[in-house]
């Protein structure tokens, strides 16, 4: 039995993420139909629950949720109760009276999601929490390299960029070493959280020694809304350091993949060429992302019959 929510990939057994690409692997034939929908949760509600902005996730939520004829309804803060000083707990709780299957939550601040998860009758997603997590995140990369290399296990990845605020980077750490890959990181030293080491992590801030012999290169980009002083003198010298292009690649292996979780700031983290075509994955990454939610959106919704949890705010 899976677990009753998904917070985070670091307490996410192997077994259970095993189970979630495997099943997500039979949710993109549906992408390929002509009809792209099928009724698996007919009759289900799922509620997408943003505090913060989003494209790739939210969207690819709700897709996911209306491919499997699920209920949908996107949550707005702007135009809710949260505008008259309502507490987001008190607003969670209200949506949670009106028997959703699953919620979906993104915060800007860490804990939020495991937070509300805590007071709620129905299942929580994770969709992203401050520089903590964002385990579906995590998921669509591994079904992307899994997809692309025929296995994880054995693999070298290497992250590039902005480590320190980086909920990707955390989340795709725990799921790559589950998953038998070696890891490496490389960043400036502002940007290399402290004790990182000790999640299993070779750390470098050599761009050219992380990339020897990699089999996958995800570059993230450099979060200027979560960075407290001065993590790099400019954009210009970080991306000439540590930004990506085809020359840089030619120290990871002949048939290393690019990931990138997206949005890209083309020219700064990779170069235009990279964005757009091969060795790059990136849309096959977001093609990944409907594919796992509705993995997930199977897996984890549905499960109203077990006792409320309840607790006070």
């Amino acid at each position: 039995m899976i677990g009753r929510d998904l917070l985070g990939i670091e307490d996410l057994p192997r077994d259970d993420i095993e189970r979630i690409l495997d099943t997500a692997e039979r949710m993109r034939e549906i992408g390929g139909r002509v009809v792209k929908k099928v009724p698996t949760l007919r009759g289900r509600t799922m509620v997408n629950l943003f505090f913060e902005a989003s494209t790739r996730t939210r969207s690819s939520f709700e897709i996911a949720g209306k491919r499997l004829s699920a209920d949908v309804v996107n949550f707005s803060p702007a135009s809710s109760s949260l505008k008259k000083s309502e507490s987001i707990l008190d607003t969670a709780r209200t949506l949670d009276a009106m028997d959703p299957d699953l919620v979906v939550v993104r915060h800007s601040v860490a804990g939020v999601p495991k937070r509300i998860a805590d007071v709620l009758t129905a299942p929580v997603v994770n969709a992203g929490d401050g520089a903590h997590e964002h385990p579906t995140q995590a998921l669509l990369d591994l079904l992307t390299v899994r997809q692309e290399k025929g296995r994880i296990e054995g693999l070298t990845v290497t992250i590039v960029g902005d480590i320190l605020n980086s909920r990707v980077a955390r989340s795709n750490i725990y799921g790559f070493r589950k998953m038998g890959a070696e890891v490496r990181i490389a960043a400036p030293p502002p940007m290399v959280p402290p004790h990182v080491e000790a999640l299993g992590v070779k750390v470098f801030t050599s761009l050219r020694d992380a990339l020897s012999g990699a089999d996958v290169v995800m570059a993230l980009r450099i979060q200027t809304e979560r960075l407290s002083g001065a993590c790099i003198p400019s954009v210009r010298e970080y991306s000439a350091t540590f930004g990506i292009d085809r020359a840089k690649l030619h120290y990871a292996k002949d048939d290393a993949i690019v990931m990138h979780p997206g949005p890209v700031n083309r020219g700064v983290e990779l170069s235009h060429e990279l964005t757009d075509d091969r060795p790059s994955v990136i849309l096959d990454q977001v093609r990944n992302g409907v594919a796992i939610r509705m993995a997930v959106l199977y897996l984890f919704a549905g499960r109203r019959s077990q006792p409320s949890r309840g607790g006070a705010a």
